[in-house]
């Protein structure tokens, strides 16, 4: 299936906003008849996904929406455009776990929990420090 995007914007009294539309140039070259679906903002191959875009492409639908934004950024001038491009393509990426350096032996761990105060020690450090309390 040879697919290319498309870009809508609407105008709404909070500002602009980017709908992108996956159009499919071997059904017909004018639009709304080559029409396909809607590119969601966050797509994602995990939990069930109830939207068109999901339902078309399965498994292989973010794939699928990296490659559609990759040849649309490459294709667009609009600097406004480019940025959203840009933002959707970032949501896309998974995100990376977060780590810190123990203030007590230096090795790199993931905290627990995010709270108010950070987490400065690993676990070794803290059993070494506070004992078995934890």
């Amino acid at each position: 299936m040879k697919n290319k995007l498309k870009v809508f914007t609407v105008y709404t009294d909070l500002g602009r906003h980017f709908r992108f539309a996956v159009l499919d140039l071997d059904r017909n070259r004018d639009y709304p008849a080559n029409f396909v679906c809607l590119l969601p903002t966050m797509v994602s191959n995990e939990g069930k996904s109830n939207n068109v875009f999901f339902k078309i492409f399965g498994n292989k639908s973010v794939e699928q929406a990296k490659l559609l934004l990759t040849e649309a950024l490459k294709n667009e001038n609009e600097p406004e455009v480019r940025v959203e491009i840009e933002r959707r393509l970032t949501l896309l990426e998974p995100k990376t776990i977060s780590q810190i350096k123990c203030s007590g032996c230096g090795k790199l761990f993931q905290p627990r929990r995010i709270r108010r105060f950070k987490q400065n020690f690993c676990e070794e450090c803290l059993k070494r420090k506070y004992g078995a309390r934890q």
